[in-house]
């Protein structure tokens, strides 16, 4: 600790920070939310397991922004949080942050079988087979921090969850095994997603040089290359600690300026342009919300009488 050096912001410079965090994490929620008030405004959407997927990305992607946001904001204005607040907040964080790629793979999926087995699509891929596979995200992405909860339980006293602590994971699960168990579950399942997204895309092309029309089979195909940069996009959150790590020791005075910029650009802006990539791109989706929010102007022509 000796030897240790503190940077500390200033009060105009965390403002500033701040400032900027809420107000994206604002306007990526209200275009979110826009998207998902698009989605329930027609039933024919929520009939389709490609766009129930599609809205449960955005839904996904608010909440990720929402806990995100709120713990940046914390370390500012109260560091100190309630150790069972923190646990909350960590838990749901950390559960959305790994359901995102676990879903760009169920939504590549979906196009795999919609474009290689046409004629079992819809059944496979039914409304209620498409809940059962969220609920399975869900499920998956829980899990981990769940795990930690149970841990620090058996071996934190009752009274620490009563305490207040830095709301931060390293802080709250210090141990070197929390560590590698999580270092080790990013990589299992970002490899997971990347190998099916690999063969998606390898059959779907294959499907797309023996198809006599080729236009819906090279949309998707150009559907799940989409997939995959939606998952690099995701994946800059998993280099950001390698990224503070390499730079940090170049420039160590503007540790906390390399620190913000980092987390905006591998956290807060992909949480925009994901949801924009698929949503924007679709013609039905698009139009429909064209048509939802866009202001109408009704004129009234009065024509004089004829006496």
């Amino acid at each position: 600790m000796n030897s240790t050096i503190w940077i500390v912001d200033s009060y105009e410079e965390a403002l500033a920070k701040n400032i900027v965090i809420v107000c994206l994490g604002f306007i990526i929620n209200v275009i979110n939310g826009m998207l998902v008030v698009t989605f329930f405004s027609n039933p024919m959407f929520s009939r389709d397991s490609r766009y129930i997927l599609y809205i449960h990305l955005v839904i996904n992607d608010m909440l990720m922004i929402c806990v995100s946001v709120i713990l940046y904001v914390l370390t500012y204005t109260a560091p100190l949080v309630n150790a069972s607040l923190c646990s909350i907040l960590l838990v749901l964080g950390t559960t959305t942050f790994m359901i995102t790629p676990l879903n760009l793979a169920g939504m590549a999926i979906e196009r795999f079988i919609a474009i290689c087995k046409p004629l079992h699509h819809l059944q496979i891929c039914t409304p209620q087979r498409t809940y059962i596979f969220i609920c399975l995200l869900w499920l998956v992405g829980v899990i981990p921090s769940l795990a930690d909860i149970i841990i620090s339980f058996s071996i934190q006293p009752i009274s620490f969850f009563r305490s207040s602590v830095l709301c931060y994971p390293v802080s709250f699960f210090p141990s070197k095994a929390h560590k590698d168990r999580t270092t080790a579950s990013q990589v299992i399942y970002m490899s997971l997603v990347w190998i099916i997204l690999i063969y998606t895309y390898c059959r779907v092309l294959f499907t797309a040089k023996r198809a006599i029309s080729k236009g819906s089979v090279n949309k998707a195909r150009s559907t799940i290359l989409l997939h995959g940069i939606q998952l690099l996009l995701c994946m800059l959150s998993y280099i950001a600690p390698v990224l503070d790590m390499i730079v940090t020791p170049f420039f160590p005075v503007h540790r906390t300026k390399i620190t913000f910029f980092n987390y905006l650009i591998t956290n807060i802006l992909p949480r925009l342009l994901s949801p924009l990539i698929y949503g924007v791109r679709d013609q039905r989706f698009l139009k429909q919300l064209k048509e939802y929010f866009t202001c109408r102007v009704v004129i009234v022509k009065i024509l004089p009488s004829k006496l």
